[in-house]
């Protein structure tokens, strides 16, 4: 690890101000910084820590009914929060899985998010060809081992998974990341704040320099939401695959529905045509499956992971089930 300067700040605008600097990091709860540091991956020659600034750490209602969570709220806070328990249940239910509970007192639901983008070539302890890591420099996992890798959205420059679970709740619930910048304010879809390898492999996000997650903000209650996520083991590990799910329905004829992936791609994946096509059709049925099925034929496996495919469309529709059967 190499040396650096620590400061702290306690409001947002000395945050954005001193976070401008191109050599400067935010930290937070640092549960995912402090091992890029330690690897070198990311050297700073300062660390601003944000930890304390003030106001970011409520949960609050808005006034269409849906809530605003602070940034910097532990991830333990908002998962046992009465109102993200009882409106939000595909939220709680994947920061519930998304770590040990020692690590969910300590991280937050703005920095969790912003994990980064990576594979098992990414955070190797040599250096290896990773466009991530050393722009430029080739993918190993292109034609290596690639059997944790993308199915969706991969180019030859990055194959690589976003690792975050809670961010694939947000996305299924349209929720919206607000920021504050040295450029002002943003308000970015959850689903589109990560990156994919098309143009930039080597970003992570479309957070700027300086930019700063002050909330995040739900839409209404999505009652009838679940996540499910498939691991190796049950203890805290990184899902293989993971599906989210809010549906509305009328008995069991859906309404309405949002899916999305996680650990399939860059980003969570939402399966946009799976969507529209679940309309109309009823929880369980054949044309339900088939709506799901038919949304992985835009799907490319690598040479190790082909098993991805049957794995996410069946967590998919156990999530919509389960889902469905949310009272």
């Amino acid at each position: 690890m190499k040396p650096f300067s620590y400061a702290r700040v306690i409001n947002v605008q000395d945050a954005v101000q001193a976070g401008a600097d191109p050599d400067t990091i935010f930290l937070a709860g640092g549960t995912e910084l402090l091992n890029w540091m330690r690897l070198n991956i990311a050297a700073p020659a300062r660390v601003l820590d944000i930890s304390r600034v003030q106001g970011l750490d409520s949960i609050d209602p808005l006034p269409d009914g849906g809530l605003r969570i602070g940034a910097l709220t532990r991830l333990n806070d908002a998962a046992q929060h009465d109102a993200v328990v009882r409106d939000y249940p595909v939220l709680s239910q994947a920061i519930l899985k998304a770590a040990s509970a020692q690590l969910r007192n300590l991280a937050t639901i703005g920095g969790n998010p912003v994990q980064r983008t990576r594979c098992p070539y990414y955070r190797a302890e040599e250096t290896l060809p990773c466009n991530k890591r050393m722009p430029g420099s080739g993918c190993s996992a292109l034609h290596g081992v690639n059997d944790r890798h993308a199915i969706f959205g991969w180019t030859d420059a990055c194959v690589a998974t976003q690792p975050s679970d809670p961010a694939v709740a947000l996305a299924v619930l349209d929720a919206v990341i607000a920021t504050e910048g040295p450029q002002g304010g943003r308000r970015i879809p959850a689903r589109e704040f990560h990156t994919l390898p098309d143009q930039h492999p080597e970003l992570h996000n479309v957070l700027q320099q300086g930019e700063l997650i002050t909330h995040v903000e739900l839409p209404a209650p999505a009652r009838r939401s679940a996540y499910l996520k498939v691991r190796e083991r049950e203890s805290y590990e990184y899902a293989t695959v993971s599906a989210a799910v809010a549906v509305e329905t009328d008995g069991d004829l859906i309404r309405s529905a949002r899916i999305a992936l996680g650990s399939v791609a860059h980003r969570p994946w939402r399966l946009d045509a799976a969507e529209r096509d679940l309309v109309g059709t009823r929880v369980g049925s054949s044309e339900a499956r088939q709506a799901i099925e038919k949304a992985f034929g835009d799907a490319r496996p690598l040479s190790h992971n082909a098993y991805k495919i049957p794995l996410a469309r069946n967590a998919a529709l156990r999530a919509l089930d389960s889902a469905a059967r949310m009272s």
